[in-house]
């Protein structure tokens, strides 16, 4: 962990524009057979159809998931210069269980938020290399932390937030800690 940490350090301190992952899965570099690897047969797999590609989606929820998450999203399917790489991470979608991700750890594991505010009425921070972390009402929790390729800034004007394909479900209220 110290050093994927001093890593992107030393990337955000050169300048180098540095995707953001989790879990040994980075969009536009990890492939069908890496997370494969790495997390086993998903619960369930869907086709679906996406800017007019076929593209995969992998869902691993229950014991599936990983560790500490509800469940979590992968899509895979990226158009690059040299055309449509149907084996690579389009984008990725965790959701932690309470506590697992706090907005305090976030901020420890990807930095300051490049953007912030909400949408739809849930608070959200956003970070130019590609992820989107949408909070509890409380802003304690994430409820969903979703992954895409970085960015690019628009010269002069800070980027646009991407809309998100669902925006995440509320949960209830949390209960005070005892």
């Amino acid at each position: 962990m110290k050093v994927g940490f001093f890593l992107s350090l030393v990337l955000l301190w050169t300048g180098m524009a540095v995707a953001a992952g989790w879990g040994t899965i980075t969009p536009g570099e990890s492939t069908v057979e890496s997370v494969r690897a790495r997390y086993g047969e998903p619960s369930k797999v869907e086709k679906v159809k996406t800017e007019g590609y076929d593209t995969l989606q992998w869902t691993y929820e229950g014991d599936r998931a990983p560790v500490g998450m509800i469940r979590m999203f992968v899509q895979f399917g990226v158009l690059r210069p040299g055309g449509y790489q149907p084996d690579l991470v389009r984008t990725f979608r965790l959701d932690p269980k309470p506590g697992v991700f706090t907005r305090r750890q976030v901020v420890i594991g990807w930095g300051i938020p490049d953007h912030g505010g909400t949408q739809d009425g849930v608070p959200v921070m956003v970070y130019d290399s590609g992820l989107t972390v949408y909070f509890d009402r409380d802003i304690v929790d994430a409820v969903a932390m979703w992954f895409t390729a970085p960015r690019p800034a628009a010269a002069g004007s800070p980027p646009e937030p991407e809309a998100a394909t669902e925006a995440p479900k509320p949960r209830p209220a949390r209960k005070p800690r005892q």
